[in-house]
């Protein structure tokens, strides 16, 4: 459950870029976390994208979430881009947790504003 985030500064956390291989399957993580957002009154921007697109649209978002089959450009990315990074976990990846995967994109924003 992600109440927490419902008492945190969410203004810290907007937008979210997913990355995998091809942006397919982020893509169904997206719709879901699009859902969470309107549920609960938030207006958070989550996007998908290839491996091969995340250079050209990181500017826009808050935070990048790596899908576990493309974790080994997790230093790559680092290095290209001036906001945070993590790999989802492989667990939350399959079952598509978006609780899990808010918290992780909250918390790699909040430790970013410190």
């Amino acid at each position: 459950n992600v109440s927490y985030i419902n008492k945190s500064p969410m203004y810290l956390l907007s937008q979210i870029l997913f990355v995998c291989a091809g942006g397919m399957s982020t893509g169904l993580i997206v719709k879901k976390m699009e859902k969470w957002a309107s549920e609960n009154g938030k207006d958070l921007v989550v996007k998908a994208t290839g491996v091969g697109g995340y250079e050209s649209k990181w500017q826009d978002y808050d935070c990048i979430l790596v899908g576990p089959q493309v974790r080994f450009k997790i230093s790559e990315m680092k290095e290209k881009v001036k906001i945070p990074v993590a790999q989802i976990e492989t667990l939350d990846y399959g079952l598509q947790n978006v609780d899990n995967m808010l918290k992780l994109a909250y918390s790699l924003v909040e430790s970013s504003n410190d």
